[in-house]
């Protein structure tokens, strides 16, 4: 299989753009340097699914673009300062640093889970104070924002291209966004871009007295700190479209003098939970980290890829199930032709299917679809050289797509962990009860694990994939014998 990085055979990739609101092919700058920037996380809680969404799809996007091109910065901020982290941290009583480094730990941690690539920069907010100050300054000197009884705000008026990206008239600008009404701003529109912090609140000096930045100006300082401007791709969920995007566009160009900022923007759909929107007051809001401790992640981020990143995605247990299922279905495949050879050079048709389904806007059902339809002919094969050729392709699909990847690489730890024989008496409690969808979700945290079932007339039967033998796992067998076992096994 092919190692990551750029490939011939994926031709020009096509997304919708938010800004001209049609499909285009997408063209960077500077084919040698192309800038991704995603809007993260505000860390005060666990990321929910629809944080996951936008974080696995550009993902994919990532993913996508390293394939054509020899370098692409990819960066995704945490907003660690927020009127929300601060009411976490009153109510919680930690300090502000440890709650967000709390979140951003556990962010990361998920987001590994779900098989992402680390951005190449993920910065903080509170990192880049200075240069929110020197975007501010700019801006008041340019007769675009103004000082207000310690606030600095942006005058949308000012500005006569606001409304670009949304699409929204001047007069429409308010309904439905998230502006703040105050009676210094001299227009309802205008939107905060420093305010004052009380003592009790995270603050910063400025030349507008002590205080934090407003939203917006956030993600403008650092993309133009760490990627430069302007820049190729950004991206996030479709509530970012206004006013936060909006905003950062106005700022951001007015800042540079009318200078362009962003060419692309791209957005995810939203994620409805059994058809209603996930919101506290239904409380329905799923967490990745709640559902990392029923089920593995790849099958977390294959359901948030069935549907097509711009269509909304309606999440459910059922959805899961089916993910969970499918998943097992491919590596018992991929096990089951484990002892093919592989060939340097194959055919590819399936990876170049998926990756054609991707470059018509991140296709991922017709990606998906292409992929299931090759390890179907892969069952069906009978002929050994196209059995090697078969998997090979499944192989090369599931690298574009992210999944897993790391089938491949299974092996045993130095030391088993004795919980498996655990896991596995489990699994044989639940056949026993018929309770099998608790067998099947045993099994496949088995298999994420790289240890394979045998279930047979004197027991089930466990081995590890590309171990050097089996161990039998019966009811009765003692952990320490089975501890002892795998270790000299290691020893050889």
């Amino acid at each position: 299989m092919r190692e990551s990085g750029k490939t011939p055979y994926i031709n020009s990739l096509f997304l919708m753009n938010t800004m001209s609101g049609r499909k285009q092919r997408f063209q960077p700058r500077d084919p040698n340097r192309v800038t991704l920037y995603v809007c993260g996380p505000t860390v005060y809680n666990y990321a929910h699914l629809g944080n996951a969404r936008s974080a696995v799809v550009f993902d994919l996007l990532y993913r996508v673009l390293r394939q054509k091109y020899s370098r692409v910065l990819y960066a995704r901020n945490f907003t660690d300062v927020d009127d929300k982290i601060n009411a976490e941290a009153a109510r919680t009583g930690q300090s502000i640093r440890v709650l967000t480094d709390r979140f951003i730990d556990a962010y990361r941690s998920d987001m590994k889970a779900l098989g992402l690539l680390t951005p190449d920069f993920e910065p903080r907010v509170t990192d880049h104070i200075p240069d929110i100050i020197s975007i501010i300054s700019r801006l008041i000197d340019r007769g675009y924002a103004y000082v207000a009884e310690g606030h600095v705000l942006f005058h949308v008026p000012s500005f006569e291209q606001y409304g670009v990206l949304s699409g929204r008239k001047q007069e429409d600008l308010m309904a439905g966004g998230r502006v703040e009404i105050a009676p210094f701003k001299h227009d309802p529109a205008d939107f905060v871009l420093w305010k004052p912090s009380s003592p009790d609140l995270p603050g910063w000096e400025s030349p507008w007295g002590r205080g934090r930045p407003g939203w917006h100006i956030e993600c403008s300082a650092m993309i133009e700190n760490r990627l430069g401007l302007p820049i190729d791709l950004h991206g996030g969920g479709q509530d970012l479209i206004f006013p936060h995007h909006e905003n950062e566009i106005a700022q951001s160009v007015s800042a540079r003098d009318g200078a362009e900022y962003c060419k692309f923007w791209v957005h995810n759909g939203f994620v409805t939970v059994e058809g209603r929107k996930m919101s506290k007051s239904l409380g329905n809001v799923v967490l990745v980290h709640d559902l990392l401790k029923e089920t593995e992640g790849e099958a977390i981020r294959l359901a948030l890829l069935s549907a097509h990143y711009r269509q909304p995605l309606d999440w459910s247990k059922e959805l899961l199930d089916r993910c969970r299922r499918t998943l097992q279905r491919l590596r018992r495949l991929l096990s089951d032709t484990d002892h093919l050879a592989q060939e340097d050079s194959v055919d590819g048709s399936t990876e170049l299917s998926v990756a054609r389904a991707l470059d018509d806007d991140l296709n991922t059902p017709a990606a998906l679809s292409a992929l299931f339809e090759t390890a179907g002919r892969l069952r069906r094969a009978e002929t050994p050289s196209v059995r090697v050729r078969l998997r090979a392709e499944l192989l090369g699909g599931l690298h574009v797509l992210g999944l897993l990847q790391n089938e491949e690489q299974a092996s045993l730890p130095p030391v088993l962990d004795v919980s498996i024989s655990d896991m596995v008496d489990r699994r044989t409690e639940a056949r026993e009860r018929r309770d099998f969808a608790e067998a099947d979700r045993l099994r496949d945290v088995l298999l994420a694990r790289g240890v394979i079932l045998e279930d047979t007339a004197q027991g089930t039967r466990w081995h590890v994939k590309n171990a050097l033998c089996q161990i039998s796992v019966e009811k009765g067998t003692r952990q320490d014998d089975v501890a002892a076992h795998s270790q000299s096994r290691d020893a050889r």
